[in-house]
C-alpha cells in the first residue's frame, strides 16, 4: 500500500473520532523504522515501516502536531536518518537521547516545548516499560509490535477518545450537596 493510499485510509480513521489528540509522539526504533540506530551506519539508506509515512502525512493534513521521543544511544545516526527520510519538518519536537527514565524526561521536555498537556497526547512505542511510565503521566500510550500501522493508529485514537470521555465524565460529576 503506497503512502497516498495509507494517508487516505488514515484520514478516514481520523474522521471516525469526534475528539482527536493535539500531539502524536512516536518512538523511532521498531516503531517508525524496523531497526536499531546503533546497529546502523550513517551511510546507509534507512526505510520506514510501510504505513508510517502515510499516517504522518494524514496527521499533518489534519493539523495534528507530531514529535519524537527516542532513547537511542546514537542520536547523531537517528537525526541523519530523519533527514534522509525527509521527515524532519513534520516534528515540532525531537527528543532523542539515551536515558534511564523510560521516556518521562523526553515527555517533560516535549510538554515544555509545546505547551500541550499530557492528556492531549498519544504515544506509540515498542517497549512495555516506556508505555507503562508514560501512561502514568496521563498520555494515551499504545504498544506496537511490528511498527506503527493503521490498526495500531486506530487503536491509539480509540483509546484516546475513551480516555477523554472518561476524564470528562469524572470531572462533570456533581456533588449531592451542589446548590445547597
Amino acid at each position: 500500500m503506497g503512502d497516498e493510499r495509507v494517508k487516505a485510509e488514515a484520514l478516514q480513521i481520523l474522521g471516525l473520532f469526534q475528539v482527536l489528540p493535539r500531539l502524536v509522539v512516536f518512538d523511532l526504533d521498531y516503531t517508525l523504522w524496523p531497526f536499531y540506530c546503533e546497529c546502523r551506519s550513517k551511510r546507509e539508506s534507512p526505510s520506514l515501516y510501510r504505513h508510517a509515512k502515510g499516517i504522518m502525512f494524514a496527521l499533518r493534513e489534519k493539523g495534528i502536531d507530531m514529535a519524537i521521543a527516542s532513547r537511542s544511544p546514537t542520536p547523531d545516526i537517528a537525526k541523519v536518518f530523519i533527514d534522509k527520510l525527509e521527515i524532519k519538518s513534520m516534528f515540532v519536537a525531537q527528543e532523542i537521547f539515551s536515558s534511564w527514565t523510560h521516556k518521562t524526561e523526553h515527555f517533560q521536555r516535549i510538554q515544555r516545548k509545546t505547551g500541550i498537556p499530557y492528556k492531549s497526547m498519544v504515544f506509540f512505542d515498542d517497549e512495555d516499560r516506556n508505555i507503562e511510565s508514560v501512561s502514568k503521566m496521563g498520555v494515551t500510550s499504545v504498544l506496537v509490535e511490528n511498527g506503527v500501522n493503521l490498526d495500531m493508529f486506530k487503536l491509539g485514537l480509540s483509546n484516546f477518545a475513551t480516555n477523554v470521555a472518561a476524564s470528562s465524565t469524572s470531572s462533570n460529576v456533581t456533588s449531592p450537596l451542589a446548590g445547597v
